[in-house]
């Protein structure tokens, strides 16, 4: 293992660790063909996961421009290397993967390789990927990088020792891989249990509400005739039902669509729903956003999930006039803070509050991302939540 600038005992613990860092499946694969390209010195690095229907579900390539991938075209099926290397669970180390006898050719903007090596990346006995590298860099003298091989069966071919190298990463990707999709499956879970408690919220509070609605009509009806000043006074009693059943309603739809996070990241994202709670509630609930960069899908995810906890119980339980809402830069991460002018808490009994507050779930939340969760209130002096989480 030293063969290049980045080999060696530390840069295959920072690869590993790099690999450790992240939970969306997408950014554990990107970060497993970096980390490859980069240690064996390659030009190209991609990763395939398979599908059942003879083609990737996933492909992701490091080495390649934007530009040139889309000028690439459709996503490649299983055939040729690949699918040797899917189908034998086999590696491959090939000094010029254009002379071997399984090459079926590749698009015209494709670029042009060489020496390849590829190795399946395994579960157990199932195959869930297949992570190729082509075209080795020189490296001469402790020197950058010189361009490909210009003969591929010249020294600076990939060696048995990159393939020991390659095989290391394998193992861990498969268990980042894994452990990736074990998180998103579980996330899957939460949200439905989310959505679930949800309907059951609406049901009870809506139901409650039009329940009195109706015995409230009903006493309008028989007091209009004999008392209707009395009867006035149950309309308005009826108005005001009307109103607290619907921002039941708005506050539920907000909570129940899905977050456009993908599309429209965390602010545009945050501050869209809490446009809708500010018309939807009166209490005031403004938000503020100031220096904040993207980060990764999970913290995203994870910051938003946070904050519409800490909202639900601000509108709901707090009896508070104004809510505040903030996502601030610090460091390479980011900060949320959740504050209202309610009620608020003995942070002392924190642990029958933190139940029905759901603060167990918030600092789970900022834990399986890496983050802290800090409570701040007092009986009367209303509530702070932060939420800390570092960069990805």
């Amino acid at each position: 293992m030293s063969q290049g600038p980045r080999s060696g005992l530390a840069a295959v613990s920072s690869a590993l660790l790099a690999m450790s860092r992240h939970l969306e499946v997408r950014d554990v694969l990107k970060t497993i063909v970096a980390s490859a390209r980069e240690l064996l010195d390659a030009q190209y690095a991609a990763l395939g996961v398979p599908d059942d229907h003879g083609g990737f579900a996933q492909f992701v390539v490091d080495g390649v421009s934007d530009a040139q991938w889309k000028a690439i075209g459709p996503l490649p099926r299983q055939h040729g290397i690949l699918a040797a290397m899917l189908q034998e669970a086999r590696p491959e180390r090939l000094a010029d993967v254009r002379k071997d006898p399984r090459f079926e050719g590749w698009p015209s903007a494709h670029p042009d390789m060489s020496d390849f090596l590829g190795l399946p990346i395994r579960d157990g006995d199932e195959v869930i990927g297949a992570l190729f590298l082509a075209n080795k860099l020189r490296s001469v003298g402790g020197h950058p990088p010189h361009p490909p091989c210009p003969e591929p069966e010249g020294s600076c071919g990939f060696t048995e020792e990159d393939e020991e190298l390659l095989s290391i990463l394998a193992q861990h990707a498969a268990i980042a891989l894994t452990n990736a999709r074990l998180y998103e499956r579980s996330r899957e879970l939460t949200i439905a249990e989310e959505r679930s408690r949800l309907a059951h919220e609406l049901h009870d509070a809506v139901s409650q509400k039009l329940f009195s609605l109706r015995l409230t009509a009903q006493a309008v009806a028989a007091l209009i005739d004999r008392d209707p000043a009395r009867a006035k006074g149950e309309l308005h009693q009826v108005a005001a039902l009307a109103a607290e059943a619907a921002d039941e309603l708005r506050a539920a739809v907000v909570e129940l669509r899905p977050a456009a996070l993908d599309e429209d990241g965390l602010i545009a994202t945050l501050r869209t729903q809490i446009q809708v709670l500010d018309r939807a509630h009166t209490a005031r609930v403004t938000f503020a956003s100031n220096g904040f960069r993207a980060l990764p899908a999970s913290q995203e995810e994870a910051l938003l999930r946070v904050a519409q906890e800490a909202l639900h119980n601000a509108l709901r339980h707090s009896g508070a006039e104004h809510v505040g809402v903030s996502v601030d830069r610090r460091g390479g991460g980011a900060v949320l803070r959740v504050s209202d002018d309610g009620s608020g808490f003995d942070p002392r009994s924190v642990r029958s509050a933190g139940r029905h507050l759901g603060l167990v779930s918030m600092r789970d939340r900022a834990s399986g991302v890496g983050g802290t969760l800090t409570v701040e209130s007092a009986p009367g002096k209303g509530t702070t939540i932060e939420m800390e989480v570092p960069g990805g």
